[in-house]
């Protein structure tokens, strides 16, 4: 029981920076690849707080939040006016660099890793719960707002939607904080219920495990993000009976998801009865318009003969 517990406090904690990937790139269409950064200053300032301060994990929760999105406010003002495969590797730079400062500081363990951080005790254990059920609330909410169509009018003709009067690089700002946020209090949960950090485990492995998770449930779907982290964080753990080879089986099954449906498994569909009508409408619509474009199509009997009639 524990065990099972155990992966679905991971798949919590996943969940919530998946959401804040998930508005970072699957609605504003920004592809970050040093998410794990976020992660890793987040889990950091929670292990100061409450190792070295002594202060309850709730504060060190909030200072985490607070530090990551301080950090990528100086990152977005770096980096958000970059296009294109630029942002992608200035992000990439940013959590390298965060993972080998922090290879390198010494007070925190340096590359040894940090040891006897406080785990979460008795009531604690549903604290990730609370917090990823609030964030999906919080994701459902920013994305279905006024920001949020913004953030889409962005990711699909970001000329378009300047000359219509958002300010683009504002609701860009706007995705890179909420995502840092949400990414820094993964970290901090993740500190304090594993009870050890290392650098090594904040990793550009991390950053495009988040990403895989992200496409594979399907880009611009909240319900996508919620199927994506439960499956692939529970996957591996499936498959560890097969020791060495159970990441090559992980490996396989994203890959077979992400070829046989390239859209993800939710494909920007909402798991909520207006989503679902929107779904079925949208299907209809297509079926329809193949109809048609199949009528229209002229066969081998209406083409004219070569050489003209005689």
């Amino acid at each position: 029981m524990e065990y099972v517990l155990g992966i679905l406090v991971l798949s919590a904690i996943n969940l919530i920076a998946v959401l804040g990937l998930s508005i970072l790139t699957g609605f504003t269409g920004l592809f970050s690849f040093g998410h794990a950064g976020f992660m890793a200053i987040g889990a950091y300032v929670a292990a100061i707080f409450t190792a070295r301060l002594h202060l309850p994990f709730e504060v060190a929760l909030i200072a985490a939040g607070i530090a990551a999105g301080i950090v990528s406010v100086a990152l977005g003002r770096l980096t958000l006016k970059l296009k294109g495969d630029y942002f992608c590797i200035a992000t990439m730079g940013f959590g390298e660099a965060v993972r080998l400062l922090l290879n390198n500081w010494k007070w925190v363990g340096g590359a040894r890793g940090w040891e006897s951080i406080p785990k979460f005790e008795g009531p604690q254990f549903i604290l990730p719960f609370v917090v990823a059920a609030l964030a999906v609330v919080f994701s459902w909410n920013l994305v279905n707002s006024r920001q949020g169509r913004n953030l889409v009018a962005v990711r699909e003709e970001e000329l378009a939607a300047q000359m219509s009067g958002i300010n683009v690089l504002h609701s860009k700002m706007t995705a890179l904080i909420v995502s840092a946020v949400l990414a820094g209090i993964a970290g901090a949960l993740m500190a304090n219920f594993i009870g050890f950090i290392a650098p090594k485990s904040f990793n550009m492995q991390k950053s495009t495990e988040l990403i895989i998770i992200v496409i594979f449930g399907g880009l611009g779907s909240i319900s996508g993000s919620v199927v994506g982290a439960l499956l692939l964080t529970a996957l591996p753990e499936v498959f560890r009976a097969f020791s060495d080879w159970r990441l090559v089986f992980y490996g396989l099954a994203v890959i077979i998801i992400m070829v046989g449906r390239p859209q993800g498994l939710m494909g920007g569909i909402e798991l909520t009865p207006s989503g679902v009508r929107k779904a079925l409408a949208a299907r209809r619509t297509r079926a329809e318009f193949a109809k048609i474009s199949a009528a229209d199509t002229p066969t081998d009997a209406d083409s004219p003969v070569d050489g003209g009639s005689k």
